[in-house]
């Protein structure tokens, strides 16, 4: 019995598919450019930033001599000398304040207007949905903002400023009205039942299931008023109620102007954005893949 099993010829290995052989090197070679092409996105995101710290990291006279060659002799202290010059110190103050009332504001103004249209409470919901679309395309009216804070006597006034700030909602309101889509409408007409108000509803029990998209309303609207500096150079002509974004003017001249220093500011005044965005960054990953998948 041994001897007649030893003499039948082994099982021959199972053989791919024609087919099979042939998707395995396509799938390599997407693979390939779908890593070069990520590597592309990459080196067009860093360099200009890798760009910029080089140039903070120089002093003046190299960085004319050498506008795009290596730092040869560090200057850390062009960063302390930037927030010295700059003013950042009471810039700093009146940028967190701003930007914590104004996206906050703007927030909640997303979250009363996102949720009854996207829970059909309001008449044509599609016409709403086009005009929160509309409105990322709408060009900023200058004169008439200016007009409208003067004739409101809130001209050079933190409150108009930081009021006019928060109603530029952006995306907010689509994106709470996209990711609402995900959470059940039967929690609503639970709530009436146990006799829980609107407006409880909508600010005790939604933001809890809403983290997500309010963290990322609250990011956009946030680096929209931080990086503002078109209408606080125009609404706010007292420095003394400046945000940190005006504190770049100082590196600014109309003959000469200090790269080096204007270089390190910048890094200065993005700093706080960044340090934030890595701290919020899952809500934003978890709100685009929620409203995504959801809706």
């Amino acid at each position: 019995m041994s001897d007649l099993l030893t003499t039948l010829p082994a099982e021959a290995p199972a053989q791919a598919h024609p087919a099979e052989r042939r998707r395995g090197p396509r799938r390599r070679a997407t693979k390939l450019v779908n890593y070069l092409l990520l590597a592309v996105v990459v080196l067009v995101y860093l360099y200009p930033l890798a760009f910029l710290v080089n140039t903070a990291l120089k002093s003046n006279s190299e960085f004319f001599n050498n506008p795009t060659g290596l730092v040869r002799a560090p200057l850390l202290s062009n960063f302390a000398t930037a927030w010295r010059e700059g003013n950042f110190a009471a810039y700093v103050v009146n940028s967190v304040l701003y930007t914590f009332v104004a996206a906050s504001m703007g927030t909640l103004m997303s979250l009363m207007v996102g949720f009854p249209v996207a829970r059909g409470y309001l008449k044509h919901t599609r016409l709403w949905n086009m005009l929160f679309v509309s409105m990322l395309f709408l060009p900023n009216t200058l004169v008439t903002v200016f007009q409208l804070a003067l004739r409101m006597h809130l001209y050079d006034t933190r409150l108009g400023y930081v009021l006019i700030m928060a109603s530029g909602v952006g995306v907010g309101p689509l994106l709470i009205s996209g990711y609402l889509k995900s959470i059940p409408r039967e929690l609503d007409e639970a709530a009436a039942l146990d006799g829980v108000s609107y407006l409880r509803y909508l600010f005790r029990f939604l933001p809890p299931l809403l983290q997500p998209v309010l963290a990322t309303v609250f990011i956009l609207q946030a680096i929209g008023v931080w990086n503002d500096i078109i209408l606080a150079t125009i609404l706010l002509p007292d420095q003394a109620k400046s945000p940190v974004t005006l504190g770049l003017f100082a590196f600014k001249g109309a003959y000469v102007s200090q790269w080096s220093l204007l270089s390190a500011a910048t890094i200065i005044v993005a700093a706080p954005l960044l340090i934030v965005y890595v701290f919020l960054q899952r809500y934003l990953v978890a709100s685009v893949v929620g409203g995504a998948v959801k809706g």
